[in-house]
């Protein structure tokens, strides 16, 4: 989704660790002295990190908002975490929200946009994140995905290295969700029928763009952002910030 969402994301790693003893050598003393020869000793490698269970908070003027990131989308959860720690995101505006549907933030132009300015174009020169899409993981209200650009420039449908949304939605009938079958050539699990016809959510996104989190708590303060007053580019017409750090699970 251009806008980058519907389009926008998000520089995976892990780092190895080895650490390896010099040799010490003692050189003689004197002619009638043996030298002292010190053996060489390889420390034990270290065993990289795991990440797992990640939980990250975001602060914004209207409120404070807590996602878990998927372990089954490992490669948008380690870029996640690398940007997070670097404070990428610190500073960064929500630059497109859009009522019952979702939240859009991510873009680093946004730090230092004039106001008004159009948004949403960001870190595509950043390095793009292959899609990893998983059919237990759809856009149910609350989850967190990826932005991304369209099908006619990104065919392979990867993830813009920065940007990311929050889905508000809608609640849908079964009728509705009738209907998006055909359209979609698809099948709604049950699990998904019962979410998109109790909690709501958007589905026409589902298997199109990488969902790799979801809030656990802060829904009043994704609405409260969704609902804020906004210009025609649905940017708020009042700048919300955020500020993103990782919390112990």
């Amino acid at each position: 989704m251009k806008k980058q969402i519907v389009a926008a994301s998000f520089l995976c790693m892990l780092i190895n660790c080895f650490a390896f003893s010099s040799i010490a050598q003692v050189k003689k003393s004197f002619p009638a002295k043996k030298p002292v020869v010190t053996k060489k000793i390889a420390a034990k490698p270290i065993a990289p990190k795991t990440l797992s269970n990640v939980r990250i908070k975001i602060t914004t003027d209207s409120g404070i908002i807590v996602i878990k990131l998927s372990d089954s989308t490992p490669n948008h959860r380690n870029n996640f975490v690398k940007l997070v720690k670097q404070k990428f995101y610190d500073s960064l505006l929500f630059h497109r929200v859009i009522p019952n549907f979702m939240i859009q933030g991510g873009d680093p132009t946004s730090k230092n946009a004039a106001p008004g300015a159009f948004l949403g174009n960001g870190g595509d020169t950043m390095t793009m994140t292959p899609a990893e899409f998983k059919p237990y993981l759809f856009h149910k209200r609350g989850v967190l995905a990826a932005a991304r650009n369209g099908d006619n420039v990104n065919p392979m449908k990867s993830s813009n290295a920065c940007q990311f949304y929050i889905v508000t939605g809608r609640i849908f009938s079964n009728d509705e969700l009738n209907q998006f079958e055909l359209r979609m050539n698809r099948k709604f699990t049950p699990e998904e029928r019962t979410a998109y016809t109790t909690i709501g959510g958007v589905p026409w996104l589902d298997q199109n763009y990488t969902v790799f989190g979801e809030v656990e708590s802060g829904m009043d303060a994704v609405d409260k952002i969704s609902a804020a007053a906004k210009d025609g580019n649905d940017r708020p017409l009042t700048d919300i910030r955020m500020k993103i750090e990782i919390i112990k699970p």
